[in-house]
């Protein structure tokens, strides 16, 4: 067998275990948290979100699995270098970083004006979604307390809510993270059905783990935050976070970190709500935000010395 086709498998591997593991807070953390039905009609309902997102990509986007991201990165021969980066994303990943695994995966196979523009957006995007968060949390709590308990009449359209609201922003996030595993795959038609079928198996299989492990390490970044086990902040978190990827879904088709749109939105909800309604305590809310921000700091450092290093001493020699 050709190695760079078990570094492609390996590659699928490494990578789909790392995006899955680090970047299930992003879009179903708040849903892990809050829901209470059992683990396996979880799965069960993403693994469909999965299935239709791989296929509208197949059909809408000519082929493409990735849903036009990858379209500014060339197609290279896939080398054991190559997995460098979901490597380093899978150790930090068991320690609980919520490092960016754009980064992480795409940037040795992105360099120059691909990887630039990927940081610009990705900074646009921590702050566009922080902003959005501190404005939309202000007006929210000018007409509700998201301590007050939800009346009972109103749960069962809440938990409605919360499986639709979840469903679309796991869709969003797919259309932009699909491409950190696939990128190890074949394009265009030399990506045939039995790598797509190893790639949906070996992806559902993980969110399977996933979801029973309760998102794993890193959903603690979601649980020290205020109120994300309540069902109705949790499905508010999730559309907010869905429509800010829509948005930069359709600004353009280069990869962004969904990971610090994701802090970048706690960030801001978490300031609205210390300033409306613990002004006293208002100063304790920095060093929660600047322990997060350095973590994602922390994996773009270990990301940019991945890709050097390769280039220098690899590629480059």
């Amino acid at each position: 067998m050709d190695l760079s086709v078990v570094y492609m498998v390996f590659g699928i591997l490494l990578a789909s275990y790392a995006v899955i593991g680090n970047d299930s807070v992003q879009t179903l953390g708040t849903f892990i948290a809050s829901n209470r039905s059992p683990w396996y009609y979880q799965w069960i309902w993403a693994s469909s979100i999965f299935i239709l997102a791989v296929g509208y990509g197949l059909y809408a986007y000519d082929w493409d699995m990735s849903h036009g991201r990858l379209d500014h990165i060339p197609a290279v021969q896939i080398q054991w270098y190559h997995l460098l980066g979901p490597l380093a994303l899978v150790i930090l990943t068991r320690f609980g970083f919520p490092v960016s695994t754009t980064f992480m995966v795409l940037s040795v196979f992105a360099v120059g004006f691909a990887l630039e523009k990927m940081l610009v957006k990705s900074i646009m995007g921590y702050a566009v979604a922080a902003g959005a968060a501190y404005v939309m949390w202000w007006g929210l709590s000018k007409v509700l307390d998201e301590h007050d308990a939800v009346p009972a009449w109103q749960k069962p359209y809440w938990r409605a809510g919360q499986w639709c609201t979840t469903g679309f922003l796991y869709f969003m996030w797919l259309s932009h993270d699909m491409a950190n595993f696939v990128i190890f795959a074949p394009r265009g038609k030399e990506l045939t059905y039995p790598w797509i079928l190893f790639i949906c198996t070996t992806a559902i299989m993980l969110m399977g783990y996933m979801f029973w492990d309760k998102g794993g390490k890193i959903q603690e970044i979601v649980l020290e935050k205020s109120n994300t086990r309540y069902v109705r902040s949790a499905t508010i978190i999730d559309m907010l976070y869905a429509f800010v990827l829509y948005f930069f879904k359709e600004l353009n088709n280069i990869p962004m970190s969904t990971t610090w749109v994701f802090v970048g939105l706690l960030a801001g909800r978490e300031l609205a709500i210390r300033h409306q309604h613990l002004p006293q305590h208002f100063h304790t809310v920095f060093p929660l935000i600047a322990k997060d921000f350095a973590k994602i700091m922390f994996g773009l450092a270990v990301s940019l010395g991945v890709v050097l290093g390769v280039h220098y001493f690899i590629i480059d020699k």
